[in-house]
């Protein structure tokens, strides 16, 4: 099988890494992809926004399957793009994509669908955001969303009405750019958080893990929300009652309110929980993997991930199960200094394996480049290195462990992540 994989951070690393070693590929392209992808795949130089140039690359080279890592193409369309050519694609139709690229069709398609989630308002000028903050239904602390596609940036957890106020005129303002003309405040809930990972065909789902991530660019979860500085797998409320409840209540109504509406979702859905003293209600949803989740589940899989994807792509997903090794996983971010705000690139990294698997760890390339003199920074959040172990305390360290062997000027990461689960 020659398969297409979109995309070019640590999340199409661990994909692309996953995927070569299925004995049913042929090869594997990436397009654009980055320095430790093209170990494992051929490059093509097509952006992953670049729609058309995507589908005519998949053309060209005769591909059987796309893999669609990043929500963007997927929210311009690819998948239906690709389909006016019959060429599967593992990622939804842009209608269906709407589950991501706006939180206002989100939380309307919940509110058709009885899926559990927190009260909300969907404002698009601040006069409005003022009244509904303070009619106190969302309470004192709500949460601020930007609709649109924001990168992982784009809700705040404002300590105060106030603050509120000033989140939302900020987004309004176009602090975000088209992402923030319609703005979100619902209440804010409380619990441990969850990310849930299923394979849809369009008709029917089947689980594909959970992990937890840290979004908060600082330890103790302070700072500014991050694209995720690290995660672990799998996630702390992963157990059978909750799973259940999760399937039934949550994943099972949005695969089949989806097909109701004529929405053709083939690919991983995800699900962003609160565990909450009510059950698991939805925070978002994303309809691709996670980005750092993908390099904690990846490490994971005890099975073949290709003929999966493809047959939700063709709309008949195998009778199997997506199965998982017994270890933790322990996933730390290296960021450039300065991010999420803004930072230097091309310095020089020293010390990246050049494989991905070094003993009980893997390492990732999500901002890199190929400078002049090897490896360079070429982005915000820069290596993902995982760490496997028996317990967490084993794969705590040997994560940290690796991630202090990889340096450049100013390195940047959390020190306390999966503190709390050991």
């Amino acid at each position: 099988m020659r398969v297409l994989l979109v995309g070019s951070g640590g999340r199409e690393h661990a994909l692309a890494w996953a995927i070569s070693r299925s004995p049913q590929l042929d090869e594997l392209i990436a397009a654009p992809g980055n320095p430790g992808i093209g170990r494992v795949a051929r490059l093509a130089p097509v952006g992953a926004e670049d729609v058309g140039g995507l589908a005519d690359l998949a053309s060209g080279e005769s591909v059987d399957l796309v893999v669609a890592g990043p929500e963007a193409p997927l929210a311009a369309g690819l998948a239906d793009r690709l389909a006016e050519r019959d060429i599967p694609c593992f990622g939804p139709r842009q209608d269906a994509a709407l589950l991501e690229a706006s939180k206002e069709f989100a939380k309307d398609f919940m509110g058709r669908h009885g899926i559990p989630t927190a009260r909300h308002t969907v404002v698009r000028d601040a006069e409005s955001a003022q009244r509904a903050l303070r009619s106190g239904e969302y309470g004192e602390a709500p949460v601020i969303k930007a609709s649109g596609l924001a990168a992982g940036k784009g809700v705040f957890l404002p300590g105060d009405l106030d603050a509120a106020a000033r989140d939302a005129a900020r987004l309004l303002e176009g602090g975000l750019g088209e992402a923030g003309k319609a703005v979100v405040i619902e209440e804010r809930l409380t619990g441990p958080e969850l990310s849930v990972f299923a394979i849809s065909d369009g008709t029917r789902a089947i689980a594909c893990g959970t992990a937890q991530d840290y979004k908060r660019r600082f330890e103790d979860d302070e700072g500014p929300n991050t694209g995720g500085m690290g995660s672990l797998s799998p996630g702390l409320g992963d157990n059978e009652a909750t799973m259940e409840r999760v399937r039934r209540e949550i994943v099972e109504p949005t695969v089949a309110g989806l097909h109701a509406e004529g929405r053709e979702y083939r690919g991983v859905l995800y699900a962003g929980l609160m565990l909450t003293a009510d059950g698991p209600k939805v925070l978002e949803f994303n309809v691709r993997f996670g980005d750092p989740e993908a390099q904690t589940l990846m490490p994971r899989l005890d099975c073949d991930l290709l003929p999966l994807f493809f047959g939700a792509a063709t709309g008949r997903l195998p009778d199997q199960a997506v199965r998982f090794r017994s270890d933790r996983a322990v996933t730390v971010i290296l960021a450039s200094d300065g991010y999420p705000g803004s930072y230097r690139k091309g310095v020089p990294i020293e010390g990246l394996p050049e494989t991905v698997e070094i003993g009980e760890t893997c390492v990732f390339h999500a901002g890199t480049r190929a400078g002049a003199d090897g490896i360079e920074t070429a982005g915000g959040r820069v290596i993902a290195v995982t760490g496997l172990g028996a317990d967490w305390g084993s794969a705590r360290d040997a994560a940290y462990r690796t991630a202090d062997s990889i340096t450049w000027e100013k390195k940047a990461f959390r020190r306390d992540i999966a503190a709390g689960a050991v």
